[in-house]
């Protein structure tokens, strides 16, 4: 049951990834416009963070929805996600009226208050749910299963 459990969500997962990256990948301005009005980096790592991200979260996305190095991948989605809600959250606690550029988009937006809370906790879940992979990363219909030779390797925290 866990291995299902751990399937769908990866693929839910996976497929937030890929679908926000793929809606930066045509407009990279509009990806680097996203990150500075977070006012968070340093603008001399502002234009790198902006075009490398979408192309990362594609990456991301595909691998999980693959079913591969899924437990690397979900560290690493994980650790996006809490990114994402510290800069969500900082926004907001600044009053900072932006979108959070989460799906394409990003900059000034009147009414960005009101779906901090809703992004926040979107993104939230979704860090649970890559922890979950990190911690049972052995699911069904995976590229793992076939390139480790069956099953991946359990540890004792799983066993647990």
């Amino acid at each position: 049951m866990r291995e299902w459990v751990g399937t769908v969500l990866r693929l839910i997962t996976g497929g937030v990834w890929v679908v926000a990256g793929a809606a930066k990948l045509p407009d990279p301005a509009a990806s680097v416009r996203a990150v500075r009005a977070y006012d968070l980096l340093p603008e001399s790592v502002v234009p790198t963070v902006g075009h490398a991200l979408p192309v990362v979260e594609v990456v991301i996305g595909l691998c999980l929805i693959a079913g591969l190095l899924v437990r690397g991948m979900s560290v690493l989605s994980g650790l996006l996600f809490l990114a994402f809600v510290i800069g969500i959250a900082s926004a907001w606690q600044r009053g900072l009226q932006i979108d959070c550029g989460c799906f394409g988009g990003g900059g000034y937006d009147p009414n960005a208050a009101d779906a901090y809370p809703k992004d926040i906790a979107r993104d939230l879940a979704l860090l649970v749910a890559s922890a979950w992979l990190v911690w049972r990363p052995a699911t069904r219909f995976g590229l793992d299963n076939v390139v480790f030779g069956g099953r991946p390797a359990t540890t004792e925290l799983e066993n647990s």
